[in-house]
């Protein structure tokens, strides 16, 4: 995998990340193929696995990165931190605030964002949609980290980050295409759907590499700001939405606790 990453420049190695994650979050889709519906104690796990990814993922590629790149390069490292970090979180709540999305498992009167008249099953993808923005964003990042030739950015590190978003993506395709052939619709076109809510990683991973490549300057807080706004998601989304059932926190806890686990290990051992 190194070998084969190392043909390419920074922006295409982030657009073939991304449509790993991508592909991921379509594979998570497809099981609505084969089934009208999901055990609910193993789509809690799921989620919950994927948000003990994000958090490590948020220090072990993104934050820790970040605040050694600033020491490198002059900066106070703890303020440069907290400015990107706050950054994200800043980010993604008027994204949340202003974005029209509805999660799944609630009612239309539970919708967020500006009022609209757009379907339910719009809704439901753009709530996805959601949380594959930052993804994408740290994956390129990651990538665009690399070309900066900076001791603590490995294409290693950059390609265990994508690994381990594309893990977690599955049990998001699957969150959004599932309530979809619930509600009535075809299987092909809940799939359709469930799948485009990933569509958004490669774009947003190409941009993310492209800019810091430019701009590397302000990577450290590029890098900074990226795990803000995957902190925001796991904390306002993830989280919540895995533990909504009581009978299931014991075991969502510990698959948060594995998914934690499992990133640390890729990250470690391939960065």
């Amino acid at each position: 995998m190194l070998e084969f990453m190392q043909n390419f420049g920074p922006v295409t190695q982030a657009l073939i990340a991304t449509l790993f994650t991508w592909g991921m979050t379509a594979l998570g889709a497809a099981i609505v193929i084969f089934t009208k519906d999901i055990n609910h104690k193993l789509l809690d796990s799921m989620l919950g696995f994927a948000a003990g990814v994000m958090i490590a993922a948020s220090f072990w590629s993104l934050l820790a990165p970040g605040i050694e790149m600033a020491e490198n390069l002059g900066h106070i490292p703890w303020l440069t931190a907290v400015i990107g970090f706050l950054g994200g979180g800043v980010f993604m709540r008027l994204v949340d605030k202003f974005l029209p999305h509805l999660h799944p498992g609630l009612s239309n009167e539970n919708k967020e964002g500006i009022k609209t008249s757009w379907q339910r099953s719009t809704l439901l993808v753009l709530a996805i949609t959601l949380h594959n923005i930052p993804e994408g964003l740290a994956v390129g990042v990651a990538f665009g980290a690399v070309a900066a030739h900076l001791p603590s950015a490995t294409l290693g590190g950059a390609i265990a980050l994508a690994i381990g978003i594309g893990i977690q993506n599955f049990p998001e395709g699957s969150a959004v295409s599932m309530p979809l052939r619930r509600e009535g619709m075809s299987k092909w076109k809940s799939f359709v759907y469930g799948q485009a809510s990933g569509l958004v990683e490669p774009i947003a991973g190409v941009f993310g590499a492209f800019f810091v490549i430019h701009m590397q300057h302000i990577l450290p807080y590029a890098l900074c700001f990226a795990a803000g706004a995957m902190i925001f998601v796991v904390v306002e989304e993830l989280i919540p939405e895995s533990q909504s059932n009581p009978k299931n926190i014991d075991v969502v806890t510990m698959a948060t606790m594995v998914g934690f686990a499992v990133m640390m290990i890729l990250d470690v051992a391939l960065g």
